[in-house]
């Protein structure tokens, strides 16, 4: 007869530790039936760190060794915890450099540090205070096991993993600040995989929130007073159904040499401000100017296909064969210059939005923190998705009178005369035209546009990021 390991690691139990682990199993069995489904931990996955994916729920199925389709029993669950406890103590004791039962901020910082892994102060704290249950500004090791205890991990660099975590949102914009890897990402090559399924959110995203793009660019060029329904109408009428997606091909097609050059330039700019400094992170106003710079240099690199997009949304049924015999054509009748119209506005639109974006975004983040973290709370991912929308809405706010007049710009097919075709001289005819409020046409489907498009990205992200390897965490 097979003699079960469960019971006796019950009998083996401190009654106080048994208690807590049938709390916290009771906890996890959602509909009470004794046992932990995978619904039952992605539930609990969820609350402790928004941004963890079924996977993480799976693995650690697979790791306490279910029996019943992977669904775990109370002996099950706390044979394995009692396990895991083992290895998360050890852990603990690597950065625990003092050997006083406490982690602080310093010690922190430098078992990352040996890790190869780089980290501010200002992350650190954040970190220290996920996990900081009395505020002591420190970690015991009670804090540190019951917030890991779930996680599915042996080492502690896939512990640090799934302490923390990161997002990709595609907005169908191209002036936001790229996202930090971390030098073992650099190392390993998961950039370029976080790079492709980013770039393949960003293409569905853009594709399926294309007839708000296009609408947009409508509105823009369009001085009239008409509005979205008889704006939408004529473009329908024009070219049917499929005629919502002109432009979006290009705007496609210009993801992955963009994102390649920002990232590269990105890298490149990081390396010069930090100088002696390599191990250590980019402060917010760092980022801010190492995006934008990278933003300018990508965007000047690829600013005849943002050109193109514009003449191929505004195009007529016939007009172009596609993207190559516009661009032959454009080309022809004006010139090489022509794909740089409208460039010293889009440059200039940069700055504030991608300095917006990015403040707003940190700043929306850390109020939350700072204000339910004594309750041991953490941003939920509709939280985390409503920063990111509010941050870019006011990034696109403050810029978009650069971009209408961007787009004005690159809509002129015939050479303007005099003050016409400069950006002052738009800008002139705009407020003189239509006054301030002119500034702003066709803004309402580009909010439209913000919440459906950031959670397609994050979505797709979660899924083409699984698939190829690596996660949001």
């Amino acid at each position: 007869m097979v003699q079960c390991h469960p019971p006796l690691e019950l009998e083996e139990l401190p009654k106080e530790d048994e208690e807590r682990l049938e709390k916290l199993f009771s906890k996890l069995d959602n509909d009470g039936n004794g046992k932990i489904d995978i619904h039952d931990l992605s539930v609990a996955l969820k609350e402790l760190a928004p941004h963890i994916n079924r996977s993480y729920a799976e693995k650690f199925l697979a790791k306490s060794g279910g029996k019943d389709a992977g669904d775990i029993t109370l002996s099950e669950f706390i044979h394995y915890v009692r396990e895991h406890e083992k290895n998360l103590r050890l852990q603990f004791s690597h950065l625990d450099k003092n050997k006083d039962g406490k982690v602080d901020l310093e010690e922190l910082i430098s078992a990352f540090a040996d890790l190869g892994i780089a980290i501010g102060r200002n992350e650190a704290t954040n970190l220290l205070k996920r996990m900081d249950q009395d505020g002591s500004l420190n970690i015991s090791y009670d804090e540190w096991r019951d917030y890991l205890l779930l996680a599915p991990a042996t080492d502690i660099h896939a512990l640090i993993h799934f302490w923390r975590h990161s997002t990709y949102l595609d907005i169908g914009e191209d002036m936001n600040v790229p996202d930090d890897f971390t030098q073992s990402e650099l190392q390993t090559g998961k950039w370029w995989r976080h790079l492709l399924a980013g770039g393949i959110a960003g293409a569905v995203s853009r594709t399926c929130t294309a007839p708000l793009d296009r609408l947009k660019v409508f509105l823009q060029v369009n001085p009239t007073r008409e509005n979205m329904s008889k704006c939408l109408a004529k473009m329908i009428s024009e070219g049917g159904i499929s005629g919502l997606w002109r432009g979006n091909g290009i705007n496609v097609i210009k993801i992955a040499p963009e994102s390649a050059l920002k990232f590269a330039a990105y890298e490149q700019v990081k390396r010069l401000i930090k100088g002696e400094r390599k191990n250590q992170p980019l402060e917010i106003h760092e980022r801010f100017l190492a995006g934008a710079t990278a933003g300018a240099i990508s965007q000047t690199v690829i600013y005849p296909l943002e050109v193109l997009k514009t003449r191929l949304a505004l195009r007529k049924t016939g007009q172009y064969k596609g993207i190559v015999d516009a661009a032959k054509k454009i080309y022809a009748r004006e010139g090489l210059m022509c794909f740089y119209k409208g460039y010293i506005p889009n440059i200039l639109g940069i700055v504030p939005y991608a300095g917006i974006d990015l403040a707003v975004y940190e700043t929306l983040k850390k109020k939350y923190i700072s204000k339910y973290q004594a309750h041991n709370g953490q941003p939920g991912m509709l939280l985390l998705l409503a920063c990111g929308s509010a941050s870019c809405t006011l990034g696109q706010v403050c810029s978009y009178p650069l971009a209408l007049v961007r787009t004005r710009l690159q809509a002129q097919e015939k050479a303007a005369k005099g003050a016409e075709g400069t950006m002052r001289g738009v800008f002139s005819e705009i407020v003189q035209r239509e006054g301030v409020r002119g500034l702003y046409r066709g803004i309402t489907p580009n909010f439209i546009k913000v919440i459906p498009a950031v959670s397609i990205s994050y979505v797709v992200y979660e899924y083409a990021s699984r698939s190829l390897g690596v996660n949001m965490t």
